[in-house]
């Protein structure tokens, strides 16, 4: 699958981005190179330097590419030669979206449009997006967006024609480790003796860890024919339990909870369950409207494992991470 394969990642000096591309060094995947495309040279070039002084014989087959995904012609640049892509690029702040929505709209929407047309005009082979829980039953911009370019993504099979290449989705809720989520927000706040601003005690996330995100894209990679959304199968953790976990006797403050949130995240609503498939560790989500040939093929095969029996699968109606598990996560993100 990756012998002699050129890789290039969008958001590539982001989290994911980074520990993707460690994860194929240290998995001694035999790719031919690494393309990270991304806007910030300040961060390319102090990933650069990293990746210099602790994996110097695999640096030489590493590129780095500034450019926006806003940006087409900057694209199709940077994908020449380019056999597999993984975009990991967005605008992800809910605040942000909802007080600057069209920033939100070019990168995320029209950016996922941009990827589309640069990956037929290079004939890239695949193609993986990652996802939102946030984009099912959208609340906020930022989700509207993310299903917009899943929309986009999934629908690009349907207009490949001759060409080779297969699109699919990776969708998983916030990674514990990420920039800007909830637990080193918490441990931050935690080291400067600040009290914990919750939004409310009630509330409820998915758990996913940076490791099995990536080891989940890695996957879809591995698997995916085109049109496929795959989804893991994670546990959830309150917020009073994390709160719990980070500091119990320091306190908290009630601050209320921000425009567009939800109280509880789905990765799977009701009317979507009716196409989805069990494959063990994780579901696959897969419309009946794609009309490829391929992948009509692939979904002949796979009929056995469609679940009959319609659900939502979300944070609150879910297993749960014990505050001792909450603790372990606590200590690895410190």
């Amino acid at each position: 699958m990756f012998q002699n394969k050129s890789i290039l990642i969008t958001g590539g000096t982001g989290s994911f981005g980074k520990d993707f591309c460690i994860f194929l060094i240290k998995k001694k995947i035999p790719f031919r190179k690494i393309v990270l495309f991304s806007r910030d040279e300040f961060k390319q070039s102090n990933f650069s330097d990293y990746l210099k002084l602790n994996f110097s014989k695999e640096f030489r087959k590493i590129r780095f590419i500034i450019g926006d995904v806003r940006d087409a012609n900057r694209l199709k640049y940077a994908l020449n030669d380019i056999d597999i892509l993984v975009h990991a690029a967005a605008l992800k702040q809910v605040p942000a979206a909802e007080y600057n929505p069209i920033e939100f709209v070019k990168t995320n929407i029209l950016g996922a449009q941009n990827i589309i047309e640069a990956c037929f005009s290079n004939n890239v082979k695949k193609v993986i997006a990652l996802s939102t829980d946030k984009a099912v039953a959208p609340k906020n911009l930022y989700g509207a967006t993310k299903l917009c370019s899943d929309k986009l993504f999934i629908s690009a099979n349907n207009i490949i024609g001759k060409k080779k290449t297969k699109f699919s989705v990776v969708r998983y809720g916030n990674v514990n480790s990420s920039r800007g989520s909830v637990i080193p927000l918490f441990i931050h706040y935690d080291k400067i003796g600040k009290t914990l601003p919750v939004t409310d005690l009630k509330m409820t996330r998915f758990s996913i860890t940076m490791n099995d995100a990536i080891e989940l894209v890695f996957n879809a990679i591995r698997k995916s024919f085109g049109g496929e959304t795959f989804i893991p199968k994670i546990s959830s953790y309150r917020l009073s339990d994390l709160v719990k976990a980070i500091n119990p006797k320091k306190g908290f403050k009630i601050v209320g909870t921000r425009f567009g949130e939800k109280m509880h995240e789905e990765l799977i609503n009701f009317d979507e369950s009716e196409h989805i498939y069990d494959f063990g560790k994780y579901y696959i989500h897969l419309t009946d409207n794609l009309i490829s040939g391929d992948i009509q093929k692939s979904i002949k095969k796979i009929r056995n494992k469609k679940i009959k029996k319609k659900f939502s699968y979300n944070s609150k109606v879910n297993s749960y991470l014990t505050i001792r598990d909450l603790k372990k996560l606590i200590v690895e993100n410190k």
